[in-house]
């Protein structure tokens, strides 16, 4: 088997780190040619570069962009935010596979991303998509009666909207499953990750929205489902990793063996489902809203909610407040059709919801 060329964007981060995990176990599978970061740990980012020695390395938006569009089979996109955009049209207008962990840039993108990409050329490397993608194929597209995503409902499952006024920024930093960077794990907290997971299936699997369901699951055990027609559903299931998305991503559609542990079935164990309380996390069916009038509204959802993070973490908002000021923000906002948007669109769009957010955020 010839090892695949592989660029990874974002390595630093949480993706990046296991990606690099997995070519470390797997040399003859994946030789990294391209590593590219944002610049916050330069001594990591400098260590990297010297156990791998890339054809390519580079700090920023700018570097990660010139990256992607190199000759390559495998682009991993795992920046996190709205400067994943870019380097998301660059690796797809260079003809590379993209292995897509950076959603905010489809979500951003929306009808830019997806009319650039040929047939198969974006993996989704979030653990819920790459289930749902293992899981459909098990059928054709016509057999599909829903997608259901899980939700393992973030440090505050249970709460009430009144129980969420006083928690702080290290209570929303305790994910009860997984171990991720500090927005997302915030998004998760919010639940306004799973929001941007559902534009994020509906964009990649052309399902209507109306068929995207999300059930609360606190194990995190099982990733996602697909339920058929004939009323067979099928799931995925693995303890809680990346590592198992992030192989498939860059080896799709092969498996890598021994990718991360399976579970021991011989041991007793119980699998819980719960429905989505609304009331208390209202991020998702606002996501759905923003999905649904399309063009420019998820970027400002998207961009709206990433001010409001930071104005949490750096204890200038608080918790309960994000999603109401997010809601203005898409509320006040005149859409750009996806018919005549362009990546210039977006991206004011992007800034001028950025803008509105912090007149909020700032408003006595």
């Amino acid at each position: 088997m010839t090892a695949r060329d592989i660029v990874i964007l974002g390595s630093t981060g949480s993706i990046g780190t296991q990606a690099l995990d997995l070519v470390r176990a797997h040399p003859d599978r994946f030789r990294v040619v391209g590593l590219t970061a944002g610049g916050s740990n330069r001594e990591l980012f400098e260590a990297q570069v010297a156990e791998f020695a890339p054809a390519y390395a580079g700090l920023g938006e700018d570097a990660s962009t010139e990256a992607a569009a190199r000759a390559c089979d495998v682009v991993l996109n795992g920046i996190t935010g709205a400067v994943g955009l870019r380097p998301t049209l660059a690796a797809l207008e260079a003809g590379n596979t993209l292995a897509l962990a950076n959603k905010e840039s489809l979500i951003m993108g929306g009808a830019l991303v997806t009319g650039r990409a040929k047939p198969g050329q974006i993996v989704p490397v979030d653990s819920e998509h790459s289930a749902l993608a293992q899981c459909l194929r098990a059928g054709s597209r016509a057999e599909v009666r829903r997608l259901v995503l899980t939700a393992s409902g973030g440090p505050f499952r249970g709460r009430s909207r009144e129980d969420l006024a006083a928690v702080t920024v290290e209570e929303a930093l305790q994910h009860p499953t997984w171990s991720m960077g500090p927005v997302i794990t915030i998004n998760s907290a919010t639940l306004v990750n799973k929001g941007l997971e559902v534009i994020e299936a509906h964009l990649l699997f052309d399902i209507p929205f109306d068929r995207i369901e999300v059930v609360v699951h606190p194990t995190s055990d099982v990733h996602s489902m697909v339920e058929f027609v004939d009323g067979s559903t099928i799931l995925q299931a693995s303890p809680p990793t990346m590592m198992i998305p992030i192989a498939l991503g860059l080896a799709w559609p092969d498996r890598v063996p021994d990718a991360a542990p399976a579970f021991d079935w011989s041991r007793p164990g119980a699998w819980e489902f719960l429905p989505l309380d609304d009331e208390a996390f209202p991020a998702v069916s606002l996501a759905r809203t923003a999905g649904e009038r399309g063009g420019t509204a998820p970027a400002v959802y998207n961009a709206a909610n990433e001010e409001c993070v930071e104005a949490f973490r750096s204890r200038r908002l608080r918790f309960v407040d994000i999603m109401p000021i997010v809601a203005d923000v898409l509320a006040a906002h005149r859409v750009r059709s996806s018919e005549d948007m362009t990546v210039d669109d977006v991206l004011e769009a992007d800034a001028w919801a950025r803008e509105q957010a912090t007149a909020l955020i700032t408003s006595p």
